[in-house]
């Protein structure tokens, strides 16, 4: 099995090494992330700027390709110039930080497998819920268990997994959960602060805004200690409005 690996915490990140260490168990594992942390950076991808791509060794030993760029561009890169032939899967991760409800959107971890979706290679993306925590022994291991699956069940085209472990200990994980995307939001303001010269600059704060209450849903299914499975697209289309629509008499032609 041939698998790529990417992420949005940076190639020195912890949780990418234990993912690539635990992915070599069971394939081919070949590392293309970005050379510093490109957190919160959504879908982006470099257009006018050079992207550089350098060999990253670990005590002494080769671990694989840092990008001078976003998640997007590593996994375009890795699979269009790094690889010699598509991977059977790529997998992005372990992300410090939970990628739930609206994070989907904002998060480099759940773009890097959006990417290979849109290239039509299977993906999952892979989050511990905390910003802090430094053993990514079982989200690891849970990585291992759902990348097998993946493998031999297959995704239809276009669709990859989101996935968030509860930074807890094993014996306190309830289960896993298939999960949809739930609605909680960010209440966020850019805070206005003052630096040491007197000038005023801006800082992005906020809070977590929960709606949920179900455990169909991945914000809630985290929060009690269920690892959450979610299948996503990115397929935007709101086909239900898209109906209503209809109704509303806007299409017309200009040239017959």
């Amino acid at each position: 099995m041939k698998i790529l690996i990417s992420n949005d915490d940076g190639i020195n990140s912890l949780g990418i090494y234990a993912l690539a260490k635990s992915l070599k168990e069971i394939g081919d594992v070949t590392v293309v992330a970005p050379i510093t942390e490109q957190s919160a950076v959504g879908h982006a991808i470099t257009m006018k700027a050079p992207l550089r791509v350098v060999e990253h060794y670990i005590n002494g030993e080769f671990f694989g390709y840092a990008v001078e760029g976003t998640p997007a561009d590593c996994v375009k890169m890795g699979i269009r110039n790094i690889l010699k032939s598509p991977p059977d899967i790529v997998v992005s991760g372990i992300n410090h930080g939970s990628n739930t409800a609206i994070n989907i959107i904002y998060s480099g971890t759940v773009s890097a497998a959006r990417e290979a979706a849109i290239m039509d290679v299977p993906a999952v993306a892979f989050s511990l819920t905390s910003h802090i925590s430094r053993d990514f022994s079982f989200a690891a291991k849970i990585a291992q268990d759902i990348v097998k699956e993946v493998v031999k069940n297959n995704l239809p085209l276009g669709t990859c997994l989101n996935v968030n472990i509860p930074a807890v200990p094993e014996n306190e994980i309830n289960g896993v959960l298939l999960t949809k995307q739930s609605k909680s939001k960010w209440d966020d303001i850019y805070e206005e602060r003052t630096d040491p010269y007197g000038k005023s600059y801006y800082w992005l704060t906020g809070s977590l805004v929960e709606v949920d209450d179900n455990l169909e849903t991945d914000q809630f299914a985290i929060k009690n200690n269920y690892v959450a499975v979610t299948p996503i697209h990115f397929d935007l289309t709101d086909y239900k409005t898209y109906e209503e629509m209809k109704k509303w008499n806007i299409e017309r032609k200009f040239v017959e």
